[in-house]
C-alpha cells in the first residue's frame, strides 16, 4: 500500500518554504521528499531522530515534519529539545500510534498539529502550509498561577517573596501543571510527559513527587494551588 496519494501538479506560484522532513521509513520519506520539492517547497530530511535535532537547531526552517517513532532520539524528544531552546519552529507530528495520550503529549510539548498514519499527501500538504503561515508565537518565559511564577528559561520558583527550591523532576511538574493550568492530568499523561514511562497501575511515583511539591509550594499558603480530583488525577487552580 503506497502510504499516501499521489501528488498532482507543481504549484509554481506558491512561496519557497523550506521545510526539514525526519522519517525513518526510506520510502515514505522519500516519498513526501519528492512530493513536497514538487510543489515548490526546499526540502532537507533525515532518517533519525539524531541528526533531525542536528538540522533542525542548525539552520532556519518554516516547518518541521516529525515521526514520532524514530532511531536515536524519537520526535517528541525532538520536540521537547527545541522548545526547551525556545525553538519556535512550526511542528507537524507524524504517528501511527492515535490514542488521545498520544495526541496530547505531542500538543502539550509544543506541537502545532498531528496527523495520524496513513494519511493522504494532499491532507499533508494542506497541514504544512497552515501551520507555515501562522506567526511564530513569542516563546513564553515565565508561568503564573495567582502569587506563584515560575521562571522556565532561568528555572527559577517564587511564591509572593519567597524562592522555592526543586529538584529537577520537581521543576518539570510543576511546569506541566502551570501550563495545562486548570486542566486534569491523569497520572498516565503525568507519568507520560514528565518521566516519559507508561502507566502500569502499580506506581505511586506521581502522588509522592505531587505530595513533594505540596510541601514546597503550598505548604503555609492559605490557598492551595495544587488539588486532587479524586478518581481522576491532579489539577493545578488559579486562585479565584
Amino acid at each position: 500500500m503506497r502510504p499516501f496519494d499521489s501528488v498532482g501538479e507543481s504549484d509554481e506560484g506558491s512561496r519557497r518554504l523550506k521545510v526539514l522532513v525526519v522519517e525513518d521509513d526510506p520510502k515514505l520519506l522519500d516519498s513526501i521528499r519528492q512530493g513536497l520539492k514538487e510543489h515548490g517547497f526546499a526540502v532537507d530530511v533525515a532518517p533519525d531522530g539524531r541528526l533531525g535535532l542536528e538540522l533542525a537547531l542548525g539552520a532556519d526552517y518554516d516547518a518541521l515534519v516529525l515521526d514520532v517513532m524514530l532511531p536515536g532520539k524519537s520526535g517528541l524528544e525532538i520536540l521537547r529539545e527545541l522548545r526547551t531552546r525556545h525553538r519556535a519552529t512550526p511542528v507537524l507530528i507524524l504517528s501511527a500510534r492515535s490514542a488521545v495520550e498520544d495526541r496530547v503529549r505531542g500538543l502539550d510539548l509544543g506541537a502545532d498539529d498531528y496527523l495520524p498514519k496513513p494519511f493522504s499527501f494532499q491532507e499533508l500538504l494542506a497541514r504544512l502550509r497552515a501551520i507555515s503561515r501562522r506567526p511564530a508565537a513569542e516563546p513564553v518565559t515565565t508561568l503564573t498561577a495567582g502569587d506563584l511564577e515560575l521562571d522556565t528559561v532561568h528555572r527559577s520558583v517564587r511564591r509572593g517573596n519567597r524562592q522555592i527550591e526543586l529538584t529537577s523532576k520537581e521543576f518539570g511538574l510543576l511546569e506541566y501543571l502551570m501550563k495545562r493550568k486548570g486542566v486534569v492530568l491523569t497520572r498516565a499523561m503525568i507519568l507520560d510527559h514528565v518521566w516519559d514511562l507508561d502507566y502500569d497501575g502499580g506506581s505511586n511515583l506521581v502522588e509522592v513527587y505531587i505530595n513533594y511539591l505540596r510541601k514546597k509550594v503550598d505548604q503555609g499558603a492559605d490557598v492551595k494551588l495544587i488539588q486532587t480530583v479524586r478518581g481522576s488525577g491532579y489539577v493545578l487552580k488559579e486562585p479565584k
